[in-house]
Formats: structure tokens, sequence, C-alpha cells
């Protein structure tokens, strides 16, 4: 039986998120337990991990769209869109950040901790997916947000823009070079500094662990936007215009897990219907299933369950709070930390930031609110914390850290 097309897309997707399951679990990569690691312990590897992922797959995109002839201009989500909502990608990011914390793991260590036995992670794929789904398929998102982050959005178009992402802004006030030359010369350098961040630290180097999980996740995002933006992915979306019955979302994308596990609910809830098979259902499914046989081959199957009522309304919280952020963001911790900032697009670094935020605000209030209970209001909490971020003066400090 000849495959299709799309089967072959699908199915290339389906084997990448295996590998990236299986090796998320086996290297413990999380990019919350990163921020908890640095904020807590002043730890930098995991962080490391998450920031090598971006460079390997930063230097990916250089090599598609520079020697493959793929082009990322026009994606889903559309990472480089001229219309920079920056306001949604704070916000939302803020949000996403604070879900992440409540609801211990972002949208694809959900994924990573079902696959490993976690039973709290089936009520956070539906709470995360029925959000997400209420943000995309119904009225929500048009009557809660859409109003101001309109109002909010800057069009770039107007002042001679055709892109969000750094290169071509650069390229659009220096004249001298085009704007894929532009691209090459911003990302050569972005992709050396961040590997020079990355690998200054001895204890960084020494870790097998954190350089394989960063390293995989990258390419694992690099392959996602060859399999859709390379030679098959364009002869793909050129079949599938043709189509009468055309499946949902065909279009240049790589990996990102919030509006999937919506679009999955609807795909169960539509009886598998086999055009409701996207690639962010086979992604999130490729996840579950590397992350299992990782977990059964090493003997790491465990069975979890909320050990209170308090900690299964804290998730739920979470799970909405990631549902809603991870939209309104157009992206999770992977979806615009790693794969839109590969495309260099100055909302998805602005996103990024905003989830690292709201993920290590989050933290401190935890932190403050255990240590001084009642005394610890939020007024104090909230000004304490940016104390400790440093985004205020160390003379505003309200409560002092024991």
């Amino acid at each position: 039986m000849e495959l299709t097309l799309s089967d072959q897309v699908l199915l290339a997707t389906f084997v990448v998120t295996v590998i990236l399951g299986a090796v998320a679990n086996k290297t413990n990569f999380c990019t919350m337990g990163a921020v908890s690691d640095l904020v807590n312990m002043g730890d930098t590897g995991r962080m490391r991990a998450w920031v090598f992922a971006m460079a390997i797959a930063l230097v990916g995109v250089m090599l598609l769209e520079a020697v493959v002839g793929g082009s990322l201009d026009s994606t889903l989500p559309p990472y480089r869109t001229p219309a920079f909502a920056w306001a949604r990608y704070v916000v939302g990011g803020i949000l996403f950040g604070i879900g992440m914390t409540l609801g211990s793991g972002c949208g694809n260590k959900t994924l990573i901790r079902l696959g490993g036995g976690n039973l709290k992670s089936i009520v956070m794929l539906l709470v995360i997916g029925f959000f997400a789904y209420l943000m995309t398929k119904t009225d929500f998102y048009g009557i809660v947000f859409y109003p101001w982050v309109k109002a909010t959005t800057i069009d770039l178009a107007k002042y001679g823009i055709s892109y969000q992402d750094i290169g071509a802004i650069i390229a659009s006030r220096v004249s001298i070079i085009d704007i894929a030359q532009t691209r090459l010369i911003v990302g050569g350098v972005v992709a050396v500094l961040l590997l020079w961040l990355v690998f200054r630290s001895a204890d960084f180097r020494s870790s097998g662990d954190n350089i394989l999980g960063g390293a995989v996740v990258g390419l694992a995002v690099v392959a996602g936007w060859y399999i859709t933006g390379g030679p098959l992915g364009q002869a793909w979306i050129e079949e599938a215009e043709w189509l009468d019955d055309r499946p949902i979302n065909v279009a240049v994308q790589s990996f990102t897990f919030i509006n999937p596990m919506g679009e999955t609910l609807v795909y169960v809830k539509e009886g598998f219907n086999p055009l409701l098979l996207s690639f962010g259902v086979v992604a999130l499914f490729g996840v579950i299933v590397g992350s299992l046989a990782y977990s059964l081959v090493a003997r790491k199957f465990r069975i979890e369950w909320f050990s209170s009522f308090r900690d299964f309304i804290v998730h739920v919280i979470g799970g909405a709070l990631m549902g809603i952020g991870g939209v309104l963001a157009m992206g999770c911790t992977i979806g615009q930390g790693i794969t839109g900032v590969s495309t260099l697009s100055l909302g998805s670094v602005l996103a990024f930031g905003s989830i690292v935020l709201g993920s290590a605000m989050t933290m401190k209030f935890q932190y403050y609110k255990m240590l001084y209970e009642a005394e610890a209001t939020f007024g104090k909490v909230l000004v304490t914390s940016l104390v400790d971020l440093h985004l205020l003066p160390a003379g505003m400090r309200k409560l002092e850290a024991l």
C-alpha cells in the first residue's frame, strides 16, 4: 500500500516525536524545571539546555532557508507576521508561566508525565485542551481578548517592515543587504552568542543529559520545520489545495503543544475523523508514546495521582491558565520558546521572556506565602518578588528571604 503525502508527513512527525518524548523523559528536559532550578537553587543546567535547544533550532532554520530553499515567512502559527501583538505575547506568556508552575509543568511535560504513568496529566490534558478549544473554537477569545489585542497591535507594514523577525526588521533599516542575507548574519551572530552562553559553563559541558536533551529537542524542532517546509512539506501543501476534503492545518509548522491539545479533543469527539488528524495531534500522541516506551524500558513507569483535593484544584487552575495563555501567546515553552525563537520572531522572544517571568514570579509568590502566610499580602509578595528578580530597587523590599 502506497503512502499518501499526508501519510508520509504524519508518519515522519510521529517518528520524530516518539524520539523527542523518549529523550525528554530520559534527560528530564523540563522548561518549568529549568526556571525552578534557576530561581530556587541558582542552578543553570536545565536553563542552558533550553537555550541550547533554541540555538540548535535557530541554526537549523538558517540552513533550511539558505540551503534547502524552504521559507518560514508564512507558518502556523504566523511567527513572522507583521502584526506585532505585543500585549498578546506578554499577557499570554505571563498567564502561561503562572499556569505551568501551578500545573507542575508545561504542555510538553504534561505529555511526558502522562507517558510515565502520571494520571494527573490526564486531567491536565483535558483541562488544557478544553480551554484551548474554548479560545479557538468559540466566541470566548473574541469577547474577552480580541478588542484589546486589536487595539494594542502594531502594524509593522505601516513602517515598511514586512515581517517581525529581527533579521527583517534590521534589513528594513539597513538597505545595503537583502532580508535573506540579513537573517543569515543576525541568525549566525545570535546562534554563536547563545552557544557561548551555554557552553561557558563547565557544569553544563560535563552534563550528558542536559546536552542530549537540548540537542534532541532542538533537532526535533528543526525536523518539524523540514518535514512541513522542505520538499515533502511543499508537495503536501500543494496537494492539499486541490483536495475537496482538505485535512486541517496543512501548513509549514513545527512543534507546539497547547492548541493541539484542543485539536485532540475535537479529533476524539468527532470519532477519530482522519481529516482532523493534524500535525499537532500526531505530535502529541508521539510524545506520549515515546515517553511511555522509555518509562517501560527503564522501569520508571509509576502511577501517580493528586495528593489532595487542594492539589487537584491548583492543577486545574494551572491547566486553565495554560490553555488560555498558550493560545493567547500563540505558543508554549516549546512552541514560542524554541520553535518561535528559531525564526527570530520578536514576538516569540517577548513571549519566551514573559513565560519565564510569570513562572518565576509564581515561584517567588509561593515561597513568600509559605514563609509568612497571612502577613504576606499580595502587594508585599509582588513587590518583593520583583525585587528578587532585579526588576525593582532593593530598597523597595517588603519581605526578607529566610
